[in-house]
């Protein structure tokens, strides 16, 4: 079900997903409206599940992980019995950014960021591959990411 949208909606969406932390006064100045409407209607888009959160973007560099990684793990057999526990595991380790359950060859991919390559080297055989449903596992260093900040309803 897509959520309607209407061009304040819209407004709070984008300034909110540029600065998270924009003070709720202005917000409503430059979406136009009174405060007390701004305040309602980022209560309504959170009740509604289009913001889901409010959270700071973490720079891994300057936490000593520079380089990035995509694992892409190919899982048999796929079932729930298996796949619940492999992402349990998988979130659980603190090199993980994301996880991604995905449709095609392989089964999931799995972003993360480590200190150097000796370090994903270690992950990969020490912690990953000794699972016994994991049958693949391919690596993709990532050299740099770019994202979209700002999303919004297509079309």
């Amino acid at each position: 079900m897509t959520a309607e949208l209407d061009s304040i909606d819209r407004k709070i969406l984008d300034l909110l997903q540029k600065d998270a932390r924009l003070p709720n006064k202005d917000l409503a100045e430059r979406v136009g409206v009174a405060p007390s409407t701004a305040l309602e209607r980022v209560r309504s888009l959170r009740r509604r599940g289009l913001i889901t959160a409010f959270r700071a973007e973490v720079d891994t560099q300057a936490l000593g992980r520079p380089l990035e990684a995509l694992l892409a793990l190919r899982v048999r057999p796929h079932t729930s019995q298996l796949v619940d526990p492999l992402r349990a595991f998988v979130l659980g380790l603190p090199e993980t950014i994301a996880l991604f359950h995905v449709a095609g060859p392989q089964d999931f991919l799995v972003h993360v960021a480590v200190p150097d390559a000796d370090h994903l080297h270690r992950m990969i055989l020490e912690r990953i591959l000794v699972r016994p449903e994991i049958v693949h596992l391919e690596t993709t260093l990532i050299f740099r990411t770019e994202r979209r900040t700002v999303q919004g309803p297509v079309g």
